[in-house]
């Protein structure tokens, strides 16, 4: 479910210049302080602690489905929040522990994950809730099968939301028409500056997890794999059959539109359709439908170009996105 400012500091000229980089730029003292906090961080114990939850509680809960899904969501939807016309939003911060991010309804059932993770936090103090949240959506797209996610600390907590965007920022999945829905797709994911290639990639993402009635109003998993990362989601879309959902249990359905495969067991949203109506979006489909490996090389590049949007990371530290 994103820093084109930074590049902007040296072409700028004039005090609305000396502003910006006032803004944008760390002081030496800073740096330091932020380089001693994050020395102490045991990336790789903090990680294995995340990897050990997943475990846990899907032993737990023994019906097949995890934390994995919604460790991604959360993720996802602290950083998908960023604007590049202003800089706002994004994923530093951690200000999805307040309202307004909190209570955002396209946050619903999230609470579960942040409260899953407390005691993560407790056990490592010196990681940020900024660092720790986008740390489990990667550590659960690894830990499921899918590529390593460059991964660098840096986020910071804030102590409120008074800095959260005003909400709409996150995609809708049904906007009342294809061609509606489509525009919708593509106007979020702009804002935060992907194109359409990053677009179809970081969707891909919905091979992980399921819908749940009470959180969004849809019901399903997308693949028969939920905990399993892998190129699915695109095979389906293309070579299955998906029509709008009738019923439900042998009764009418009442919940939002959606789709359904021939078994009735998978679902699609009006937004995953949207990938294989738009012909420029179902190129990249058809692409990554048959070469896992493309999928997986685009996801890993666009997942960490995701989770640091909005981060002021110092400029002389290159984006791992910017790398590869």
């Amino acid at each position: 479910m994103m820093n084109v400012l930074c590049s902007r500091v040296s072409s700028m000229a004039g005090p609305a210049a000396v502003a910006t980089t006032s803004l944008l730029l760390f002081s030496s003292t800073e740096l330091h302080a932020k380089a001693a906090t994050e020395s102490k961080v045991d990336l790789k114990k903090v990680k294995e602690s995340i990897a050990d939850l997943i475990e846990a509680d899907a032993e737990k809960r023994g019906d097949g489905t995890s934390l994995i899904g919604t460790f991604v969501r959360l993720a996802w939807h602290c950083s998908g929040s960023y604007s590049k016309e202003d800089g706002s939003g994004g994923s530093n911060g951690g200000r999805m522990r307040f309202n307004p991010e909190a209570n955002w309804g396209a946050n619903a059932g999230l609470g579960v994950a942040r409260a899953a993770l407390e005691p993560i936090k407790e056990k490592y103090p010196e990681i940020s809730y900024a660092d720790l949240y986008t740390l489990s959506g990667v550590v659960a797209v690894e830990e499921s099968g899918g590529p390593e996610v460059p991964f660098r600390l840096g986020r910071e907590d804030m102590s409120d939301g008074e800095t959260s965007p005003s909400d709409g920022r996150l995609p809708g999945a049904d906007k009342g028409s294809s061609q509606m829905t489509i525009q919708h797709v593509r106007d979020v994911f702009h804002r935060m500056g992907f194109d359409d290639r990053e677009i179809v990639a970081l969707l891909g993402a919905h091979a992980l997890g399921r819908c749940h009635t009470d959180r969004s109003g849809y019901w399903g998993p997308w693949t028969f794999a939920e905990n399993t990362f892998s190129n699915e989601y695109f095979r389906l879309l293309v070579e299955e059959r998906w029509s709008p959902k009738m019923t439900h249990n042998g009764k009418p359905w009442t919940g939002p539109d959606q789709y359904e495969d021939s078994t009735g067991k998978l679902m699609m949203l009006p937004s995953d359709i949207a990938l294989i109506q738009d012909p420029e979006f179902k190129k990249v489909v058809e692409i990554y439908a048959k070469d896992e490996d493309v999928f997986f090389a685009d996801f890993a590049k666009a997942f960490a170009k995701l989770l640091e949007l909005g981060v002021p990371f110092p400029l002389a530290t290159k984006p791992w996105y910017k790398i590869f």
